[in-house]
């Protein structure tokens, strides 16, 4: 350790020493000047030694040794300090002064660890600094320094005491605590009656008090204060001067920057820089070590998620700041959520509707269709008989084989005629078809076997030729032909090709056959399984027996429960596409999210700086800004929801088919979650890897 800036505070220069040359001017007897000037040099050697003493009794709090600082723009390199050799104790009142551009401003941001020296090396309670990494820079920040800087630094959103608690907010203060020393802080600088206030509703006297109450929130050992009298009139100038020295004859060690005399002159000990060096300097004070304020080595309190609270509310804070933008923001995210729940919802309705239709049809069933199955066009139909559907009816597991033959009729009834279709069929069709009757009844396997006119009227053709009457047992016309209606079938509603399943009247097949078509082949036969689980079974016995009987496979089987799967199939797809359509918006809405955030980055540069200063490590920022696009998308999610779910059951209302569960409202804000993940990501990682001194800076 050097000792010369001791021996010069210590002991004085030469020319104060007695018997220096040309101190005394009349002239001393040899044996009695000898002795002169030998005490006086024991007095000397005895008072450095004494210095030289203390000096190696306490050690320095900051040891800059050989320390430089360039700064490079492409291939241009600036030296800004050269070889500075400095050495700071505990309890100083430093006040270091020079013009404008004389380094000054960058020897702080070196001493404050908001930036790293070109060359030499700085050494904390004796610890290198130079090993540390940026976290480490961060911790040794958050507990050892506090910042007072000309422009305040404040964040201009936040209230006076929120801007206080920010460095207790990154060493894992709880809330509670912080918000009540944040408080007594506010209210010992005489701000207690402006815990609310922002910075745009305080004077540059206040503001500046708001900065050192945060320099003081975790303890200000070390206060670093930039030019604090630079923006401020000389009353407002004068209370933060007097400030600063209550604080150093309390323990503080204060190290002030300033291009001012008569600033610098409330300092105890003034160091003077020039063109990046130190040119004058009277040697460290170590008296007052004394009673400095006890330090002890930083060590980590906060808990990765700590602050997640309080990443949330400056979240918050940030979208009520701009609140236009953050509807636009929203807007992006709000969109695609509701299109996505939208757009699934009216998908699967539209497959339940398809797939209930078809259902209702009957999906244990199996229709046999006349015709080879590679026949095109319509070909030979005349060769499914009556015989057929019996044979098939003998088959285990086949509940039914009902015989169909369909054609085009008109119905008369009063004066009033009605086209509709026949359908000649046998006694056991409503229970194959699981079609009930819903007044009078159906006809019988006897009206069968006796060729009845009888006649079973489906719900629209009984309301075109009954409006309002009751028809059972009118007797009405069938292609001029007389028959006694018995019973109106239950509403069927829609067939999957969109046809209406009601506008139908149900005759015996042997009356249909012999008086209505005139032919006895079949236009197809249904056939009902009992058990499902056997319905590919049965096909195959089906398919054995026709082929036994017809000798060549002039037949085609279709299976209906294969047909509800491959609806179901198609319908999904048209589902996936129509949500994918929708997703492209979420898509869009994520990287306007994405867009928003990095503008965020640029604008708050200088808040973040401001968080680095007070010890925000690189997680914090990361985990602040990822909060905000998490909060951004989860708000946009949970409108997006709310919107989707409305718009929905209002197409629902206006007979669209539409089907609301679970799963696609949980899918979409998951997306939008994710989204703000994926998309924030970036600009956050960003704004955790700024230099704090150079997002200081930023205007």
């Amino acid at each position: 350790m050097k000792i010369e800036p001791f021996l010069r505070d210590g002991a004085g220069t030469d020319a104060a020493v007695p018997g220096a040359p040309g101190v005394l001017a009349e002239p001393l007897d040899a044996g009695r000047g000898e002795s002169a000037t030998h005490a006086a040099h024991a007095a000397q050697t005895a008072q450095a030694a004494q210095t030289a003493q203390t000096a190696q009794s306490v050690q320095p709090l900051i040891d800059l040794r050989g320390v430089t600082k360039t700064y490079r723009s492409g291939e241009l390199a600036v030296q800004v300090l050269h070889g500075i050799d400095l050495q700071i104790y505990p309890g100083e009142f430093i006040a270091i002064m020079g013009a404008s551009g004389s380094g000054k401003s960058t020897l702080m941001n070196l001493l404050g660890c908001l930036d790293r020296p070109t060359s030499g090396t700085y050494r904390f309670m004796g610890r290198d600094v130079s090993v540390l990494d940026r976290d480490e820079l961060a911790q040794l920040r958050r507990e050892a320094f506090g910042f007072v800087f000309q422009s305040y630094n404040l964040i201009a959103n936040a209230t006076a005491t929120e801007n206080v608690e920010v460095p207790a907010i990154y060493r894992g203060m709880p809330q509670a605590q912080r918000r009540e020393r944040a408080r007594s802080l506010l209210g010992v600088l005489g701000l207690g009656d402006r815990f609310g206030h922002r910075p745009g509703q305080l004077s540059g006297g206040q503001q500046q008090r708001v900065s050192i109450a945060r320099a003081l929130m975790n303890g200000g050992r070390i206060i670093l204060a930039d030019e604090p009298t630079g923006a401020l009139d000389s009353k407002s100038g004068a209370e933060v001067m007097k400030l600063l020295a209550d604080l150093s004859a309390q323990g503080h060690t204060v190290i002030l920057i300033t291009h001012a005399a008569e600033v610098a002159a409330h300092a105890d000990r003034l160091i003077e820089i020039r063109d990046g060096r130190i040119v004058a300097d009277p040697g460290p004070q170590t008296a007052r070590a004394a009673r400095a304020l006890p330090f002890t080595p930083p060590r980590e309190r906060a808990t990765p998620f700590a602050d997640v609270g309080e990443a949330t509310r400056t979240a918050l804070r940030a979208l009520r700041a701009d609140l236009f933008r953050s509807v636009l923001t929203l807007l992006g995210i709000v969109i695609g959520v509701g299109s996505v729940i939208a757009m699934l919802a009216i998908g699967d309705g539209a497959k339940q509707a398809v797939v209930d239709r078809i259902s209702a049809m009957g999906s244990n069933l199996l229709l046999v269709r006349p015709g080879a199955p590679n026949q095109r066009g319509r070909g030979v139909t005349a060769t499914l008989v009556v015989e057929d559907a019996r044979a098939l009816s003998t088959l285990p597991n086949i509940i039914a084989a009902v015989p169909e033959q369909t054609g085009s009729v008109t119905l008369r009834y009063s004066g009033q005629d009605h086209a509709t279709e026949v359908n000649a069929t046998s006694a056991t069709f409503p229970q194959a078809r699981n079609w009930q009757v819903a007044r009078g009844t159906f006809f019988s396997e006897d009206d069968e076997r006796s060729y009845a006119a009888v006649a079973v009227l489906g719900q629209t053709a009984a309301n075109a030729l009954f409006p309002g009457a009751d028809p059972i047992g009118q007797h009405l016309l069938i292609n001029n032909l007389l028959f006694q209606v018995i019973g109106v079938m239950s509403v069927r509603g829609a067939s999957p090709m969109g046809q209406d399943q009601d506008d139908v009247v149900f005759v015996p097949y042997p009356t249909g056959s012999l008086r209505l078509f005139g032919q006895r082949y079949l236009r197809n036969v249904t056939v009902a399984v009992a058990d499902t689980a056997r319905i590919d079974d049965t096909q195959t016995a089906v398919h054995k027996t026709l082929l036994e009987r017809h000798g060549v496979e002039d037949f085609q089987i279709r299976n209906m429960s294969s047909l509800i799967d491959s609806v179901s199939e198609t319908q999904n797809t048209m589902t996936v596409l129509l949500g994918s359509i929708a997703a492209i918006s979420l898509l869009v809405g994520g990287i306007g999210v994405m867009n928003i955030m990095l503008v965020n980055v640029t604008e708050r540069t200088r808040e973040i700086g401001i968080r680095m200063a007070t010890g925000a490590r690189t997680r914090n920022i990361l985990q602040q800004f990822l909060i905000e696009a998490l909060v951004v998308s989860s708000i946009g999610g949970a409108i997006g929801v709310v919107g989707g779910l409305a718009v929905a059951t209002l197409i629902g209302a206006l007979g669209t088919p539409v089907q609301l569960n679970s799963a696609p409202v949980m899918l979409a804000f998951g997306c939008a979650f994710a989204t703000g993940l994926v998309f924030g990501y970036l600009p956050a990682r960003k704004a955790a890897h700024l230099d704090p001194v150079v997002a200081l800076s930023t205007e």
